[in-house]
Formats: structure tokens, sequence, C-alpha cells
């Protein structure tokens, strides 16, 4: 195959497919969304036969758990996937949405519209949900959208891709506007990443090895995220069995996401109970801790944690743990070794928990919740085409909104500068 002309022959015909979409009315677009929904349920086991392929491929080549994890498709997660296309399908659609508008002195009106952002391509691992969250996204958002999944979800994906295509059939969007790569060759990727001229934005969703390729490869605008090192500070004022039940939730409910928590920070008037009492719990649940020398004074069972500790992402049912001084160390620490994703505090205190979310500079900053609730269906979003830790366009949740840009439109009545 003649990769290069592959990958051309998809951009031109993603770039040619937008054009049409981007005018596309809602009903159409949300029709087509439906049918999506509708084709997934009823082909749910011809998903799970697909599955069952990348799940033994992932296993004979020695997969982690979390990644297995990550992969696997049951009929729950078949049905929670067609459930977020069809609640897309019901959000307000974001093109043509003012934003704002005025009139200047000299009689010009301005107004502020949202339009698509044109063609958007995804890169992504594992997760085979994110084919169908993305295309449903795109197609709502009026985004063309070439989708490129990892080599163990390759059957997975190109199952679901086929579901999601059926679709478009007897309608009046191009079916061309959701198009997958269907070839494992990373030879393909360096294309996409390059193709400027039809391609108007790079979404990775993997590894730390993958974004830093598109990074490094891309002459295109990228949204990223390159790590979920979440944090759970829990103050010296607080409820203990709340804290108690939101950091066994962070850690343990599903640790091989990007929104688990990756390190626990203890206030050090509370570590001697609360530190025996959370041990207690995860040892229930097969967590390794791993602490700093004062949390190893209370909990002497416990691995020392390591320098690198304080900035891995586990993904796994590993925790660092330190104790601090109180909350402006929390906070020092987190903007330190954090990834700008999702952190919490634990707390009865006002102001602790007023300067915690000011001070901490993430994505999404919790008061008495769990990080487990970044994420855009969570939110109320829908879904979300990934969560990213970028400054510019688009923070946390990347859903419908921020799947557009803007233009300015105005009218006049003949005037001149």
């Amino acid at each position: 195959m003649d990769l290069q002309n592959y990958v051309e022959n998809l951009t031109s015909e993603a770039r040619n497919s937008s054009l049409d979409l981007a005018v596309a009315r809602s009903e159409i677009k949300n029709t087509v969304l439906s049918k999506m929904a509708s084709n997934l349920r009823m082909c749910s086991e011809e998903l799970k036969e697909a599955n069952q392929k990348d799940l033994a491929e992932g296993n004979k080549n020695g997969l982690s758990d979390a990644m297995l994890d990550r992969l696997e498709l049951t009929d729950s997660r078949i049905e929670d996937m067609a459930k977020s296309v069809d609640d897309i399908a019901e959000l307000k659609d974001p093109v043509g949405g003012v934003i704002d508008g005025w009139v200047l002195p000299n009689g010009l009106r301005l107004t502020k519209r949202r339009v698509p952002l044109g063609v958007v391509c995804i890169i992504y691992e594992s997760r085979p949900n994110v084919t169908a969250d993305a295309a449903a996204l795109c197609v709502k958002s009026g985004n063309a959208v070439i989708l490129r999944g990892g080599k163990e979800a390759i059957h997975s994906n190109t199952a679901i891709y086929r579901q999601l295509k059926k679709a478009f059939n007897d309608t009046d969007l191009p079916p061309n506007c959701v198009q997958l790569v269907e070839t494992t060759d990373r030879a393909a990727v360096p294309p996409l990443l390059t193709a400027e001229k039809d391609v108007d934005v790079i979404i990775p969703r993997g590894g730390k090895g993958l974004i830093k390729h598109v990074m490094e490869t891309a002459t295109i605008p990228v949204v990223k995220h390159y790590d979920g090192v979440c944090h759970t500070y829990v103050d010296e004022r607080c409820n203990l069995d709340m804290a108690l039940e939101i950091c066994e939730n962070a850690k343990c409910q599903r640790p091989g996401v990007c929104n688990a928590m990756e390190t626990l920070l203890v206030h050090k008037n509370i570590a001697g109970d609360f530190l025996p009492m959370m041990k207690d719990v995860y040892d229930k649940k097969g967590v390794e801790l791993r602490g700093c020398p004062i949390a190893l004074k209370v909990l002497s069972d416990i691995n020392s944690a390591s320098e690198d500790d304080w900035y891995e992402e586990y993904l796994d049912l590993i925790l660092a743990v330190r104790v601090v001084n109180g909350v402006d160390e929390a906070v020092e620490h987190i903007n330190r070794y954090g990834s700008g994703h999702s952190d919490a505090i634990v707390t009865d205190d006002l102001k602790a928990a007023e300067t915690f979310q000011n001070a901490v500079d993430s994505a999404t900053v919790y008061v008495n919740a769990s990080t487990r609730f970044t994420d855009g269906g969570e939110f109320g979003l829908g879904a979300e085409i990934g969560i990213s830790t970028n400054k510019l366009h688009a923070r946390g949740p990347m859903a419908l909104e921020e799947l557009t840009t803007y233009k300015w439109l105005v009218n006049g009545e003949g005037q001149i500068r």
C-alpha cells in the first residue's frame, strides 16, 4: 500500500466532506447520530466478537491488566457507548450559536458566531469507545474526523466504524466526514501529522510516548494531555469518613484511567489517625503504598517513595503518599509534580478550600469530591473527545463547544474607513 497516497486521499475526502457538514442542519446530524446508536446496540454480538480477537492478541502480547480493562467491550460498555451517542444527539448544537455581538459607533453590526474547527484527526490507544464518541462529537459539532486507533484495538475499532458508517445511508450527510485509518502500519501516522492543507487540529489520546511523538512530529496544532497525575489532599479539618470514601473511590474505582488519584497528600496533624485507617481500606483493595519519610514513620510496613514517584502516573493499584504541613505545601507539591489534570481537597475549612481552588494550576479542581468525575459525560457534556491540559483554546473535558472556533460576521450599510 502506498501510505502517503492513502493518507492524502483520507485527508482530502475529509476536507471536502467538512464543507458540507459545516452547514448541515441539526435535524440531519441528529438523525445520523440516532442511527449510529441504534446500529451499535443491534450489532453488540458482532462488536464483542471482534473485541475478543483484540483481547486474545493483547493477552498474547503481554498487555497490562489496566490496558486490557480499557480495551474490553462488555454488554454494559456497548450500551454506555450507544447511550453516549444518544446523549450527544440530545445536546444543543453549538454551531451557529452567537457568542457576543454589538453595534459600533459607525453603525457596523458585529456578531461573534460559533463555527466548526473543520477537520479533526484523533490518534488514540486502547479504548474502542473513543471511536464512537469522537465520531459522534465531531458530527454534532460539524467537523469531519479522521480516526486512527491503536493496533491493539484494530478489530474492535473497525467493527464499530462499520456500524457508524451505515448510519449515513439515505441521508444528506457525506459518509466520508467520518473515516478510520484501517491500517496498523505506524508509517501512516507522520503523513497525518503533517497534512496541514487538510487537517486543522490533532488530538492524541494515549500514553506519554504517543503524545510525545505527536508533539514532536506534528506541523498542525495539537490539543493534548501528557499525564493524569491527580492528587487528593486531606486537610486537618475534614470529615474523616468522607475523606476515606473519597480517597478509596479516587484510587480504586478504576485505577487505569487518567482521572484516578496517583498521589495522596495528608496534613501532618491528622496523619497519625488517618493514614492507618486509609491503609486498612487500601489493603483490602490490594493497593501498594509508597510513602515519604514521615509517612513511613506512621506506616512502617510500606515502601519508600522516590523522587520519581511524585511524577508517576501509575494507572494501577499503586499510590504515592506524602505528609505535608498544610494547604500551602500541598498546593506547592501539586503545582510542582502534577500534570494540570485534576486535583482535590477534602476539608471543612472554607478558607483552605478557597486557597486550594484558587492556587492549584489544574484544569479541574475539586472540593470534597473524587477526581474521578473529570469526564465529559459526568460533567453533562454528553461525552468528551479528550481531556485537555492545554491552556489555549480548550482546558479540561473537551466536548462540543471546545470542538468549535468562531468567526466574526460584520454587517454594514456602505461604511468605509
